[in-house]
């Protein structure tokens, strides 16, 4: 949109007030075009918030590691599961006997070379419940890991709604920055021309001057923020950002503080991480106490021996039980049981400490988000009144009752006065997203994003049972992996 009404000297000339009535309607509607910007913009294709946090959640780095680190885990339980299985090993060695021997008063050549192999086999019997207790640790470690996922996965969304959100709002102040410029350069050509004829002095062609001056560094200092908005979208989702459509409407936030912070108490993923490890912890100090008593396995042994320097051989074998318990271990175990017990007084104390920040977090989200939507009530009401008011003394200038410096300092008043309108819009929208991250519903699968959530079972389902690499899940497990490397 271009304004200017040209000033010149004789017949036909513009006004003083005339001139400064046409320059301050330009920029009123200059600002109300910027205003509706952003509903203008929806009309062409753009990308939703929707889309924005579906490419964040598949091209998150963050996820992928911490997914990997849950398969870890997942390990864990199968390696944990084998130590309930036949343990088979096999064994060769081949000796070669020198020397020489004194039998009767002769002396004999010692040269022989022997050849062993077999096969050894251990079966754990009993253990007092020693395995199966870290069998179930793990387990609750996984769960815990399972949590952690979670909340890393609204760490990610909340990131790249905020990401959403600055881009929108820096788009729309270099916008507003822009047209603000291009009609105080109006206005200062409009002053110059009116100081030649000799209706306004030099102090206010030096005001007008200063004001496109300092406009001029607020348009680069607003130009930079959106480049560095812009380098956070990218680093949050992947891609540089199109047209941003901003959304319809904020997150269902119908439940009251309290109730919400039930829900956050039930459901959050970090304290049912803390619970999960605090479970763990408890299995660990029963695994410790059940390590100091005896354990029962069967082994069995198939050998065979070959004399490579003759025709000996030998073919054996064994079967047995064998019962073992610890006597004396420096220490080791007793150690090993109090640093169990160190870590599950250790893992209670997290939990109290994570719920008490939990309920803490929500409390402060809820205050955040309504301080917003008051500060975006008062941010309205300043508009309306600085559109007033900039009418009242642009009126008042076509009348020769303000100055310029006057007209300038409404100008800005009103633009101060949008920018913080803009601000309050994006803050409440980004609030009430932290409201949800606070309740822990703020995930892919609650927010109904049109991707492939990943399945933290999906792994785990096909490790739990330790598969060799010859069965059908093992083949199965081996076909998945190479797709998680293709990935």
């Amino acid at each position: 949109m271009t304004c200017w009404t040209q000033v010149t000297a004789g017949k036909g000339r513009v006004s003083k007030g005339r001139a400064l009535s046409s320059i301050r309607a330009c920029f009123f509607a200059g600002a109300v075009a910027v205003a509706g910007m952003t509903g203008l913009a929806g009309a062409a294709k753009s990308e939703t918030l929707g889309e924005t946090l579906a490419w964040a959640y598949e091209y998150s780095g963050l996820l992928e590691q911490n997914r990997a680190l849950l398969r870890a885990a997942d390990e864990d339980v199968a390696q944990a599961v084998s130590q309930l299985r036949p343990i088979i090993n096999w064994t060769a060695d081949i000796t070669r006997d020198f020397g020489k021997a004194k039998t009767s008063g002769l002396i004999n050549p010692i040269r022989s070379t022997n050849f062993n192999t077999g096969i050894v086999l251990e079966l754990l019997l009993f253990d007092f419940g020693q395995t199966r207790f870290r069998i179930d640790a793990a387990k609750e470690t996984v769960l815990a890991t399972r949590e952690s996922l979670r909340s890393i996965e609204q760490q990610v969304l909340l990131r790249a709604v905020a990401a959403f959100y600055n881009v929108q709002r820096n788009r729309q102040f270099v916008s507003l920055r822009q047209n603000n410029l291009r009609l105080l350069r109006q206005e200062l050509r409009a002053a110059r021309d009116r100081f030649e004829v000799g209706e306004v002095t030099r102090t206010d062609v030096a005001q007008a001057e200063a004001r496109v001056a300092s406009t001029e560094g607020e348009l680069a200092e607003a130009q930079g923020n959106l480049a560095q908005a812009v380098e956070e979208y990218r680093a949050v989702v992947g891609r540089t950002p199109g047209t941003l459509r901003t959304p319809g409407g904020l997150p269902n936030l119908s439940a009251g503080i309290e109730a919400s912070k039930n829900i956050a108490a039930r459901n959050h993923p970090d304290i049912l991480q803390a619970q999960r490890q605090v479970a763990s912890a408890d299995l660990t100090i029963l695994a410790a106490d059940a390590a100091m008593k005896p354990r029962f396995t069967a082994q069995g042994r198939l050998g065979v021996g070959e004399d490579l320097d003759g025709s000996d051989y030998t073919r054996s074998g064994s079967v047995g039980l064998n019962m073992q318990a610890p006597i004396y271990q420096g220490g080791l175990l007793s150690s090993a049981k109090r640093q169990a017990q160190a870590q599950r007084d250790a893992a209670r104390g997290n939990l109290h400490v994570v719920r008490r920040a939990v309920i803490q977090d929500v409390g402060n989200a809820f205050a955040i988000l309504q301080s917003a939507r008051v500060v975006r009530e008062a941010s309205r009401e300043q508009v309306r009144a600085a559109e007033v008011a900039f009418r009242g003394v642009r009126e008042e200038a076509t009348l020769g009752a303000r100055t310029t410096l006057d007209v300038l300092n409404a100008e800005q008043e009103l633009l101060n006065a949008r920018s913080n309108l803009i601000s309050a819009d994006v803050d409440v929208a980004v609030a009430a997203y932290q409201v949800l991250a606070a309740i822990g519903q703020l995930t892919a699968k609650d927010l109904k994003l049109n991707v492939q959530t990943y399945d933290p079972a999906a792994y785990y389902n096909l490790v739990k049972d330790a598969p060799v690499p010859i069965s059908r899940q093992g083949k199965q497990l081996d076909r998945v992996l190479k797709s998680l490397g293709r990935q």
